[in-house]
């Protein structure tokens, strides 16, 4: 199976490697969030409780998350490319392993997470963020970053696979990302946010990784929160990789 799941990752990535434009478009975006609103609220932080001293600084994870949710929801629609095309089903009459079928989408999702990430982080350090946390700092919300993207790529596959709509799998994605980034602490200290919207951000991941990010970026590093809100999101990746492999399953029952 690692063998298969090597050369279904090569694929992937030889794939991707033709369209180079594709991660400079979808940086543009962070790019724009990260340099528009850093200028636009920079004066926030002077509203007593924000709790930052630079906002600069508290908005890098935020447009690093941000990026990983917008980035990885899409995901589906490379599904529904490959059952369009006939490609899957080709796959299907070989002896290559399911399983790395599936591995190989996680893998590339994780791979593009974690360089697009990487890139932010550099981006708003050039633009005047620090990290006094240390090298640990930026690594933990690559790391973060990755288990979030790779928590909705499970997801929007299995969207995917399940509806095979273009339509259906934008329109969710459209749906669910703002209100899953504004019920966080992406641009916004909790303390600020209405209380029925602290609840929400409780149990939004998003607002997780947010939380163990920070934890670990600040000066006097929380490793009990980043330890605490990144299990929660590795075993919340673990359950919908598991929902994608058994929609995947499913319609390999129905071909």
């Amino acid at each position: 199976m690692i063998a298969h799941t090597w050369w279904m990752t090569h694929r992937q990535l030889k794939a991707l490697l033709r369209q180079p434009g594709v991660l400079v478009i979808t940086l543009i975006q962070p790019m724009v969030w990260l340099f528009l609103f850093g200028n636009l609220f920079q004066r926030v932080v002077e509203l007593p409780g924000f709790g930052a001293g630079s906002y600069l600084d508290y908005l890098v994870p935020g447009v690093v998350v941000m990026n990983a949710v917008s980035s990885n929801m899409w995901s589906g629609m490379s599904a529904i490319d490959e059952i369009e095309r006939g490609t899957l089903n080709r796959f299907l009459t070989t002896p290559v392993s399911r399983a790395a079928l599936m591995n190989a989408n996680v893998i590339v999702a994780a791979l593009t997470t974690a360089l697009q990430s990487a890139v932010i982080v550099l981006l708003g350090w050039a633009a005047g963020a620090r990290y006094p946390g240390g090298v640990l700092g930026p690594v933990a919300l690559v790391v973060l970053s990755v288990l979030l993207g790779t928590t909705f790529s499970a997801l929007s596959h299995a969207l995917g696979m399940t509806l095979r709509q273009r339509e259906s799998v934008i329109g969710l994605s459209v749906f669910l990302l703002l209100p899953l980034t504004f019920l966080s602490t992406a641009f916004m200290a909790k303390s600020l946010m209405p209380g029925w919207m602290q609840g929400i951000a409780a149990g939004n991941p998003v607002d997780w990784a947010l939380v163990a990010a920070r934890g670990t970026l600040a000066a006097d590093v929380d490793w009990g929160a980043a330890l605490g809100r990144g299990g929660l999101l590795l075993g919340l990746a673990a359950v919908l990789v598991l929902l994608s492999t058994g929609t995947f399953r499913g319609y390999q029952k129905k071909v």
